[in-house]
């Protein structure tokens, strides 16, 4: 079974149409990016998963429908907001003693294990506390719980690189352990990279990409191509181009690298230069999918 199933998943807001039509898959056990620019529907979606709009269509996370069934789903669920919720005026004590108090799969033993390996003082205050303290806060929280699936929505919004690092390699490290999923979302694409096994970009309310990291290293290229082969390189039909120092680099899809090889010198693109060349308004998006 599926961890995140959705088919013909669809919300709109009076005209606006945030999700139109998705049907998307996340398999149980993997890390997945959910990417795209601001107002493509990332939130929409995450909420919907998280059974906190309604929506048209059909979906399915665990197998539950998380609007009519989300108590049983949140049992099994961890999210992280871009901004940390948690209450200013309470001390991380408090806190841990809050979440032991209500919920069942909480093993306050490892939030304390976790926070002792950093700075924060358990009988401060939230409000006393930097934002990266209260995101490691909010970490040791969601790591403590024994759930199926986490979801983190721009995790380390407004963190420095210190804390950015220190999040991912918590993540992978202390938590992730191939029966948990992790979808999460971020502008900071570059940082994510080594950690995902799956991406999806979505665009106003469409999917335009869902697949594997191993898949894209296999169908996309990028290539520096010799100026006196740009004619031919351009032939292939490259889904992005772009001039660095008076180079031309060529982005292509699901062209074989033996015969890109004598065009010039051959990569696999950072998801960072998919994305940009994805969602140039130049390239045919219905036959990325």
């Amino acid at each position: 079974m599926s961890c995140i199933k959705a088919r013909g998943l669809r919300k709109n807001f009076g005209s606006t149409v945030a999700l139109d039509g998705v049907d998307l898959t996340v398999e149980k056990g993997r890390i997945v990016g959910l990417i795209g620019p601001n107002g493509a529907g990332k939130s929409t979606a995450l909420n919907a998963i998280l059974g906190l709009t309604p929506f048209q269509g059909e979906l399915k996370v665990m197998g539950r429908d998380p609007w009519s069934e989300r108590d049983a789903l949140m049992l099994d669920t961890c999210f992280i907001a871009d901004v940390a919720v948690l209450p200013r005026w309470m001390k991380v004590q408090q806190i841990l003693d809050y979440v032991a108090g209500v919920h069942p799969a909480f093993d306050r033993s490892k939030a304390e294990g976790f926070l002792a390996r950093t700075s924060i003082n358990k009988r401060s205050k939230v409000r006393q506390l930097s934002k990266g303290m209260v995101t490691q806060l909010h970490l040791a929280v969601a790591m403590a719980i024994d759930a199926s699936l986490l979801v983190l929505d721009e995790p380390t919004l407004g963190l420095d690189l210190l804390f950015r690092k220190q999040f991912y390699d918590t993540l992978l490290n202390d938590y992730f352990d191939h029966r948990r999923t992790i979808l999460v979302t971020t502008h900071q694409v570059e940082e994510i990279e080594h950690v995902l096994t799956d991406v999806i970009f979505i665009d106003r309310g469409r999917i335009i990409l869902s697949c594997s990291m191993d898949d894209l290293a296999a169908r996309f290229a990028e290539v520096t191509v010799n100026s006196q082969q740009a004619a031919e390189a351009r032939a292939l039909n490259p889904i992005g181009e772009r001039t660095v120092l008076g180079r031309s680099i060529m982005l292509f899809d699901g062209v074989a690298r033996e015969r890109l090889a004598g065009l010039g010198e051959v990569r696999t693109p950072t998801l960072a230069d998919l994305f940009v060349a994805m969602m140039s308004p130049n390239t045919a998006k219905g036959a990325a999918t």
